[in-house]
């Protein structure tokens, strides 16, 4: 515990000291207000289901109807943790002091389990209890309940850790992980089965009578993962500090067909280059392309029937991939920004190359979504709409961080990588681009017909577009401005 508390502390003053600390006050501020707006809202489900299942399912307790759908939240929780920053293990500054490795990765390791992002949840499972579980058990039962429900969220934390970590190696781990899940749902849904759920039901109610077996069954599969953990930290972190993925050479694509498009084309292959040659922007690739993926096939199988959320649907699956590599924009260039910086206008080339880039990107949820659009009946306007009001309205938003952006992002590290957080200029425009067209559409919605609505998204995009060259050089001339101020960003945060 004393050496937890000295990195701990280490750690505290390293962020305090940091130039960026100042900076990212007003992204705090707005973190904490999320994070109150959500807590409020999930104490508002909880007390909302003790009387949804009271009267849904009168010859059942709450409890045990939450309990059946455990695996619901673990699997919610799981999606929400990986669009969280990864804990950023920074043993590098102790690998010379007379303290065991191992010992202090599991030390760095525990710091997961003590996150505050484990008891997030009982913002929703407390009040819950505290409604259904009190009559028959009392505040023990309650207090027991709210334990166990902690462990499965630590499991599941580092759980959550492992995959990322094998997935951002190479993206073939995610073959077993979906195969896990796609077991867990024949477990489930097979005619004359409902194992899991039958299984989180018990698990659940031998929390409440402080059954000794699933606590210690808990702390077992939390140990277990924790080991696993450390091992394969420690094995990629070697790698990492000893920069031997270098020496290995694969495949080299020369993206030969650009060579006719100029300097335009020459940016355009050192982004492609950047995405596909290096472990973090591949691996965020190639998560966006299953989250695409994954809108793609909720607007085939229609599983909202044709309401507001498919239109949510269809914009993020525009949306998200832009979102991802643009809201890092000039992030990356951090790494060789000096270079980049001795070439008169190379920084509005490629501004250029990148937006060119992400509106080609386009056409991958554009063909993802074409089959929804004929078997489905989908309007094409609603289609084009989206896909235009993407590339002319939020792309041109997103891409005003390239002025404000002066924090490096990592190429290739994520096991010994620095911890780094978003700045605030990154949480408000983020923030504005997410609910932009939602917004926008549900404003058109009110006034004209859908039709109406989404030719005039794609009137809007359409002039975005052409008018690219305009609000491009704007970017360009500001960040110029700012030149010097985020270069020293850049190189403060390598």
């Amino acid at each position: 515990m004393m050496l937890l508390s000295i990195i701990r502390k280490n750690q505290k003053l390293a962020a305090r000291r940091s130039p960026m600390f100042d900076k990212n006050r007003f992204a705090k501020f707005l973190m904490y207000f999320m994070v109150a707006f959500w807590a409020a809202y999930l104490v508002f489900i909880g007390v909302m289901l003790s009387f949804v299942f009271r009267e849904g399912f009168p010859n059942m307790e709450p409890y045990h109807i939450l309990n059946a759908c455990l695996i619901i939240f673990l699997v919610l929780d799981l999606l929400i943790r990986t669009m969280l920053p990864m804990p950023s293990q920074e043993i590098k500054p102790y690998l010379l002091l007379p303290v065991k490795k191992q010992k202090l990765m599991n030390t760095l390791l525990l710091q997961v389990a003590l996150k505050g992002f484990n008891l997030f949840w009982l913002f929703l499972f407390a009040p819950f209890a505290l409604l259904t579980i009190t009559p028959f058990y009392g505040l023990y039962g309650v207090l027991c309940y709210c334990i166990g429900i902690v462990l499965l969220m630590v499991l599941n934390a580092y759980w959550s850790i492992l995959i990322r970590i094998l997935l951002k190696q190479t993206i073939l781990w995610i073959v077993p992980c979906i195969g896990l899940y796609v077991l867990l749902g024949l477990l489930e849904f097979l005619p004359d089965t409902g194992w899991v759920s039958r299984f989180t039901m018990d698990l659940g109610e031998g929390f409440i009578e402080a059954n000794p077996l699933c606590f210690i069954g808990v702390a077992a599969c939390i140990l277990l993962l924790g080991w696993a953990n450390s091992k394969v930290q420690m094995h990629y972190l070697y790698h990492e500090l000893a920069r031997t993925e270098d020496t290995k050479i694969r495949h080299i694509s020369e993206y030969k067909f650009l060579d006719r498009y100029g300097e335009v084309g020459e940016y355009i292959r050192l982004e492609l280059k950047m995405i596909f040659r290096n472990k973090n922007p591949r691996y965020q690739f190639w998560m966006s392309i299953a989250g695409i993926l994954l809108f793609a096939i909720i607007l085939f199988y229609d599983v909202y029937e044709g309401g507001r959320m498919t239109d949510f649907a269809m914009i993020y699956c525009y949306y998200l991939l832009g979102l991802i590599f643009l809201s890092r924009i000039m992030s990356v260039e951090g790494n060789y920004i000096d270079g980049l910086m001795v070439r008169k206008e190379s920084v509005y080339t490629m501004l250029r190359a990148k937006y060119y880039l992400h509106c080609i990107f386009l056409l991958i949820p554009f063909t993802m979504i074409i089959p929804s659009v004929i078997y489905e009946d989908f309007s094409p306007l609603m289609l084009l709409g989206y896909a235009f009001f993407t590339a002319g309205c939020i792309f041109p938003l997103i891409m005003q961080l390239a002025v404000y952006n002066n924090k490096t992002t990592q190429l290739n590290a994520s096991v010994a990588k620095r911890g780094q957080e978003n700045s605030a200029y990154q949480v408000v425009v983020s923030g504005c681009t997410f609910a932009l067209p939602l917004l926008v559409n549900e404003a058109l919605l009110a006034f004209v017909e859908a039709e109406t609505a989404y030719t005039i998204l794609l009137v809007m995009g359409v002039a975005g577009v052409v008018l690219h060259p305009l609000w491009m050089k704007n970017i360009y001339h500001r960040f110029m401005k700012r030149r010097y101020q985020n270069m020293e960003g850049f190189r403060n945060t390598r």
